[in-house]
């Protein structure tokens, strides 16, 4: 290989191993802790949102029955149990989340059509679309909404295991309806992996501990 071939070839090189790197990256956090099979696989609610741009799935592992998990979603949303995430981070936003450490009996009651408040304001609102009481709760833009850079739904599923663990998977599905969303979306799937992985992990720390 002469001089001027072996120049080109270490830019290239180089290139190649960042384009894999930010690749295996973007794959890591859009699916942490779920398999393949979770990953590919037909959820609740993914029919509320058939075709997205964009799915995400995540999961993790719980040491309790299904029935021990469920409370927690149940209670989820700004007023109520909170989001179990990083409460100093969304309050640095206003959002005014504090995270409940025990089960509320007077947040259970959850039925489609309710708003699920993420903030104060109304306007970030979304509306629970599906309630399968001790199995899945999926949420979604409200269909009144005006209109906005993306549609949006976000499901939260459990699934008894043999050995009386659960898997809790959670998913984002978005349709864009901007040319330029898909960047803000990809930007945005980087805070959302933080965020959403100390949510699950918080879940499965109160629903072991609780049981």
């Amino acid at each position: 290989m002469s001089g001027k071939l072996r120049q080109l070839a270490v830019p290239a090189v180089a290139l190649a191993a960042i384009a894999g790197s930010a690749a295996w990256f973007r794959r890591y956090y859009l699916r942490w802790g779920a398999t393949d099979a979770e990953a590919a696989g037909t959820l609740p609610g993914d029919d509320v949102l058939p075709t997205p741009d964009l799915q995400v799935t995540r999961a993790v592992t719980i040491k309790a029955p299904a029935d021990a998990v469920w409370p927690w979603l149940a209670q989820m949303g700004q007023g109520r149990g909170g989001l179990y995430s990083y409460d100093f981070l969304e309050n640095l936003l206003g959002l005014d989340i504090h995270s409940a450490d025990r089960i509320h009996p007077e947040w259970q009651d959850i039925h489609a059509g309710d708003h699920f408040h993420l903030a104060p304001a109304a306007s970030a609102d979304l509306e629970v679309a599906l309630v399968d009481a001790g199995s899945s709760l999926v949420l979604r833009v409200p269909p009144d909404s005006p209109p906005g850079p993306f549609d949006f739904t976000w499901a939260f599923v459990l699934r008894p295991q043999s050995d009386g663990t659960t898997r809790l998977l959670v998913r984002e599905r978005y349709a864009y309806s901007r040319w330029w969303t898909v960047w803000m979306v990809e930007a945005v799937e980087v805070a959302s992996f933080i965020m959403s992985r100390q949510m699950l992990r918080g879940i499965r720390r109160r629903a072991e501990g609780n049981a």
